[in-house]
C-alpha cells in the first residue's frame, strides 16, 4: 500500500510540474495530420510525462481533412497539423477554437518570421510546425542540360524522366511562375494557357506521386525531380552529389501549422501537446525527423544547420482563389495527369 501511495504522489508531482491536472492525465490526445510527421521519441515522452494517450489518425490531402474536420462538426479530433491555406477556410468556416497562451506558455519560442501570417494574422489559432519552399534536384551524371529553373523541366531531352510531386495547386502554380504570372492566378483564361503548357509537358513525366517521390532519384527510375522540402533534405543525405535548383522564376513557399479544432473532445491535452513541441529538444527532435524548415527560433541551435532559413527567405504563397478559379486549376490537373497516364 505504501509503495502504490508513493508511485501515485510522484506521478501527481510530474503531472503538476507539466500543468497537467488529474483529470487531462487520463485523457486521449487525437493527432490528425498526415502519415509520419513525429518521432516516436516525442510521442512516447508526451505520454510518459504526462499520462495522455495519442491516438494517431492520418489523411492523405488538405482538403480530406477539411472535409472530414467538417462533417464531425469541429469535432472528434483534438489537434489538426494541416498547410496554410487550408487552415484559413478552417477558421472561416469556424471549426478552429483559440489556443490557451495560458497552458502554450513556449509561445514565445517561435520564429516571429513564421507568425502574423495571412491564416492567422492575430496569432491566435495556429502553431507552425515547419516550412518549406519546394525545389528542383537533379542527377548531374544523367542529365545533359543545365538546369535553371521550372522551364527546363520542359526540355525534349528530359522525355520521361521527370517527377513530381502531387499537389495540384503547387503544380499548376509553377507552370504560372514558368510564365511570368502569380502562383494564385485568378483569370480563368491565364489559368487555361497554365492548362495548355502543362500537357507540353506530360511527355517528360515518369512519376507523378507525393509520398516518397525521392526515391524516384535515388533508384534512377528518374533523373530530375520537383521535391518537398522535407523530400529535398531526404535525398541530399542519401547522395550529396546532387544538383539543387533555386528556380529563376521563383519560389513557391508554405507553412504548416497545428490548431485545435473547435469541439475537440480534449482541448486541453491538445494545449499541453503544442506547448510540449515547443520545447527547443522536443522541437528540434521533430524538425530534424520531417526535414522541414525549423520554425522555431529557440530550437535554432539544436537542428541540422540547413533547416534553419535565412531571415530573407522569400517565396509566394499558396492562397485561397474564387471558386471558379480553383474549377480551373483543377480541370488542367485531371487533364494532365491522363496526359501522362497517370
Amino acid at each position: 500500500m505504501k509503495k502504490r501511495l508513493l508511485v501515485a504522489g510522484c506521478v501527481m508531482l510530474a503531472a503538476m510540474a507539466l500543468g497537467v491536472t488529474a483529470g487531462a492525465a487520463d485523457e486521449e490526445l487525437v493527432l490528425f495530420t498526415w502519415e509520419g510527421m513525429f518521432p516516436d521519441e516525442v510521442l512516447d515522452g508526451f505520454e510518459e510525462e504526462t499520462g495522455i494517450k495519442i491516438t494517431y489518425s492520418s489523411f492523405d490531402t488538405d482538403e480530406t481533412m477539411l472535409e472530414k474536420l467538417a462533417q464531425a462538426g469541429g469535432g472528434d479530433y483534438d489537434l489538426v497539423i494541416a498547410d496554410d491555406y487550408i487552415i484559413e477556410q478552417a477558421v472561416a468556416e469556424g471549426l478552429v477554437q483559440e489556443i490557451d497562451k495560458d497552458t502554450v506558455t513556449n509561445f514565445g519560442n517561435i520564429n516571429s518570421l513564421y507568425q502574423g501570417q495571412y491564416y492567422d494574422p492575430d496569432d491566435v489559432y495556429t502553431v507552425p510546425y515547419g516550412a518549406g519552399i519546394p525545389l528542383i534536384v537533379y542527377d548531374p551524371l544523367m542529365v545533359d542540360i543545365e538546369i535553371t529553373g521550372y522551364n527546363s523541366l520542359w526540355d525534349e531531352s528530359l522525355a520521361d524522366s521527370v517527377a513530381i510531386t502531387a499537389n495540384y495547386r503547387v503544380v499548376n502554380g509553377i507552370t504560372l511562375l514558368s510564365m511570368g504570372y502569380s502562383m494564385n492566378e485568378e483569370d480563368t483564361e491565364v489559368i487555361a494557357e497554365a492548362g495548355e503548357k502543362l500537357l507540353e509537358l506530360a511527355p517528360n513525366i515518369r512519376l507523378i506521386q507525393d509520398d516518397n517521390t525521392q526515391n524516384a532519384l535515388l533508384n534512377g527510375e528518374a533523373s530530375v525531380a520537383f521535391l518537398y522540402t522535407s523530400q529535398v533534405t531526404q535525398v541530399l543525405a542519401e547522395d550529396p552529389n546532387l544538383e539543387v535548383v533555386y528556380p529563376e522564376e521563383g519560389l513557391g513557399f508554405g507553412i504548416m501549422a497545428a490548431f485545435i479544432p473547435s469541439e475537440a473532445p480534449h482541448a486541453e491535452a491538445a494545449n499541453l501537446f503544442l506547448n510540449y513541441i515547443l520545447e527547443p529538444e522536443n522541437a528540434a527532435a521533430c524538425m530534424n525527423y520531417i526535414g522541414y524548415i525549423n520554425t522555431i527560433a529557440a530550437a535554432d541551435d539544436l537542428v541540422d544547420e540547413n533547416l534553419v532559413a535565412p531571415d530573407d527567405a522569400e517565396g509566394e504563397f499558396i492562397l485561397n482563389v474564387s471558386e471558379e478559379a480553383d474549377e480551373a486549376y483543377n480541370k488542367n490537373w485531371t487533364e494532365f495527369k491522363a496526359a501522362c497516364g497517370q
